[in-house]
Order: C-alpha cells, then sequence, then structure tokens
C-alpha cells in the first residue's frame, strides 16, 4: 500500500503514490513526456515546472525530475520561455572586454532584484554570475554557472529581460576555447578519435541491447 496525494496536473485531479517526483507522478497518471527530457532522451532542463499549493498564496518555481509531490499541489509546466539568443561564430569571437556588451547588453539593465538567484531550481548564485558577465570577468562566469541546465526558470522571473542560461554559457565556450589551458590528454584523445581509433569500440556498443548498457554504466569506473 502506498500513501497517496491529491494533485492537480493542468487542473485535472489525480490521486498518485506520495513518493513520486512531479515527473514520475505525470507518467503515473498517463501522461506521456515527450517534451526532450534529459532523462527522457532529451537535454536537461526542459522539465521546469510551476506549482500552487491548494490554502497558500506563493508560487513555486522547480525541476519536475526532483521534487516530490505534495498533497494538494497545482502543477503546469513551464513551456519553452523566450530568450534573446544571439548568433554567433565562436571561432570568430573572442574573450575581450566588450564582448558581452555586443551579444548581451540587456545584462547591464539589471536591477539587482536578486529573483533570478531565488527562482533557481539548481540553486545557483544567478545574480553573481551575471555580475560577473558585467565586469568581464568570464571565467568566474563560466566557473559560477557552471551547473546550470537552462531550463529558463530565471528568464521567465527577470524583470530586465536577461537571458541568464546565455550568457553564462557564451562564458564557459570563451573560457573553454580561449582562456583555459589546453590539456595533453584530451588532444590526444581528440587526435584518437578523429583517427577512427575508436570506430569498432562505438559500433560494438551500438550493437548492444539497452539493458546490458544500463549494467555497463551502472558498474562503470568513476574518477575521483
Amino acid at each position: 500500500m502506498h500513501e497517496m496525494a491529491n494533485v492537480y496536473f493542468y487542473g485535472k485531479h489525480y490521486s498518485v503514490p506520495a513518493e513520486l517526483t512531479i515527473m514520475t507522478a505525470m507518467e503515473y497518471a498517463g501522461y506521456e513526456l515527450v517534451r526532450g527530457c534529459g532523462c527522457r532522451h532529451g537535454f536537461c532542463g526542459a522539465c521546469a515546472t510551476v506549482y500552487r499549493v491548494a490554502g497558500k498564496t506563493k508560487l513555486h518555481a522547480c525541476l519536475a525530475c526532483q521534487t516530490q509531490v505534495e498533497d494538494g499541489m497545482y502543477v503546469a509546466t513551464l513551456p519553452f520561455f523566450p530568450t534573446n539568443k544571439r548568433a554567433y561564430e565562436l571561432d570568430n569571437i573572442r574573450p575581450t572586454k566588450q564582448i558581452m556588451m555586443q551579444l548581451y547588453p540587456e545584462i547591464y539593465a539589471c536591477i539587482g532584484c536578486n529573483a533570478c538567484t531565488k527562482s533557481c531550481a539548481r540553486e545557483l548564485n544567478v545574480m553573481q554570475y551575471i555580475a560577473y558577465a558585467q565586469r568581464d570577468e568570464l571565467e568566474k562566469c563560466a566557473h559560477e554557472s557552471f551547473d546550470c541546465v537552462s531550463c529558463g526558470i530565471c528568464v521567465s522571473r527577470c524583470p530586465a529581460g536577461i537571458s541568464h542560461p546565455l550568457v553564462g554559457l557564451l562564458a564557459r565556450r570563451l573560457t573553454g576555447k580561449y582562456l583555459q589551458p589546453e590539456t595533453e590528454h584530451n588532444i590526444r584523445r581528440a587526435l584518437s578519435i578523429g583517427n577512427g581509433e575508436f570506430d569498432e569500440l562505438v559500433e560494438a556498443m551500438m550493437a548492444t541491447p539497452p539493458e546490458e548498457m544500463k549494467e555497463l554504466y551502472n558498474t562503470r569506473e568513476i574518477e575521483e
């Protein structure tokens, strides 16, 4: 027997096991998650969700994969939120002091309300990495935003219209390509891949049944 919770998905009532996450509870209720969620063959961050608990006024934002249901929860997933994605070729730009001003000038309209940080489902200090971007401290911005999954919740709460995940992504790309020193083992591995040394291994893995692949993944060696 499971303890059950009364929840509402898009306004419709369901009774679901109370130990489930919002994501698995939606699947329990019959919803098929096909919007590209990372743990459903897509990309992480696609399960951005908003909810309110009956009798309370606060509106919560979260990721459905990591938030447990609770009784009286009213849930709606957050669809793709418009962002100001700028087009650029990484080979044609450099980590200059003007690059953020050129591509994402709206970061300088930040009013310091900290709504982005308060709403972050990953508990990142979003306003801090935007401040680093404002000061052209790209490596610090990259480090502070490293765990961002681009769910867009911060963007939906920002009165200045800042596309925080894209600013962090640009900082990480510039840092990785131009500011971080090259590592010899990565260079060797890239050359090995380019020379086709792993082609047979990849083909063998592609032919491996899914259950065997799961076992290989679960028993893999993890570097400390």
